[in-house]
C-alpha cells in the first residue's frame, strides 16, 4: 500500500519559513538536520499526527524558481491545509498578522480561504461541509 509521507514546499529562507511555519500555523518542527549549504527541514502538524512532514524545500533549483514565481503571480495556492473550524483559524492567523486574500468563502461543498506563507506560496485552507 502506498501513503503520502512527505509533501514539499519550496521557500527561499528555510529560517523565515520554519518561523512562520511554527509560529504561525503550530506546525512542529521534526527534523532539522544539516546538509551542506542548507537542511533538511521538515515540520508536522499537530491535528495530523506526525506520520506526514511538510519539508521546507530549500529554492535552490532554478526551475522551480520559475514554478513558484509564476503559481504565485496567478494567485494559484501551491498547496491545500484542512482545517476544522475556518473561521476560527482565519481570526487566529489574522491576528498573528498572515496576509489572507480575502475573507473566508463558501463555495459549496467547501469553504475556503487563501494566505501568503511569507515565503513565496500561497497556501488554501480548506472547510469541508
Amino acid at each position: 500500500m502506498i501513503r503520502i509521507s512527505h509533501a514539499s514546499v519550496f521557500v527561499a529562507d528555510q529560517d523565515k519559513a520554519l518561523k512562520f511555519y511554527t509560529e504561525a500555523l503550530g506546525f512542529a518542527k521534526k527534523h532539522d538536520i544539516p546538509m551542506g549549504q542548507f537542511r533538511w527541514l521538515t515540520v508536522t502538524s499537530p491535528a495530523g499526527g506526525t506520520d506526514v512532514e511538510l519539508v521546507l524545500e530549500p529554492m535552490a533549483f532554478p526551475p522551480a524558481k520559475v514554478y513558484q514565481k509564476a503559481l504565485y503571480d496567478a494567485e494559484v495556492p501551491l498547496t491545500v491545509f484542512t482545517v476544522d473550524d475556518i473561521q476560527k483559524e482565519y481570526a487566529r492567523l489574522k491576528a498573528l498578522g498572515v496576509s489572507f486574500k480575502a475573507e473566508p468563502k463558501d463555495i459549496g461543498p467547501v469553504i475556503l480561504a487563501m494566505f501568503d506563507d511569507t515565503c513565496g506560496n500561497f497556501i488554501q485552507l480548506v472547510q469541508p461541509k
